[in-house]
């Protein structure tokens, strides 16, 4: 059976996207690696708490992927009013948890620990890459999002012609994903 142009085009897409993402999956893990084999330093924290803005900030990246997919699940159904209203609050959660992920890192400073410097630690240090690198990536999904959300306006998408929304929806799980996995890392190993 002959595949079509459009069909190759989506192919190549969404390959193209899952290579990206499993480049990203290869950076955290050599960076959660490196993490365990610092562990065992001397001046590695072992006293740390975790800030509580983080936990919250999971919960809120899992429920935006909730609302991404469920915005999906009301483009299939030609549901337009519901589909923007998930795709709204997908943002603003998106934003939500990059505020709290600042507000972790202020967190951390108010316990005494920077990037760098004297009052720097191996451990919050790692700490920072990780999420700021993770945050980058965020920037990135936002960017798509709107991106997805002005396409939603002009009525880009429908249940036969959707390959952009997916292809969103899917990188936006992954870096839900990606983050849940820090998150868990970073409590186990600490």
């Amino acid at each position: 059976m002959e595949t079509t142009l459009q069909e190759k085009n989506a192919r190549t897409k969404k390959m193209m996207l899952w290579f990206a993402m499993i480049s990203m999956t290869m950076t955290f893990a050599g960076l959660t690696s490196a993490y365990v084999v610092s562990s065992s330093r001397s001046d590695w924290l072992t006293s740390f708490e975790l800030p509580a803005a983080f936990s919250y900030s999971t919960l809120v990246i899992f429920l935006s992927s909730v609302t991404f997919f469920l915005g999906k699940k009301a483009l299939n159904s030609g549901r337009p009013v519901a589909q923007k209203l998930l795709l709204w609050a997908t943002l603003g959660m998106a934003l939500l948890f990059v505020y709290l992920q600042f507000k972790g890192f202020s967190q951390i400073i108010d316990q005494g620990y920077y990037f760098t410097g004297a009052e720097s630690s191996i451990t919050t240090s790692f700490l920072y890459v990780l999420v700021l690198l993770h945050l980058t990536h965020v920037f990135g999904g936002l960017i798509v999002l709107l991106i997805v959300l002005i396409k939603t306006y002009k009525n880009a998408y429908s249940p036969g012609q959707k390959l952009g929304y997916e292809l969103a929806e899917l990188f936006w799980h992954f870096l839900d994903f990606l983050w849940i996995y820090l998150y868990v890392f970073v409590r186990l190993n600490n």
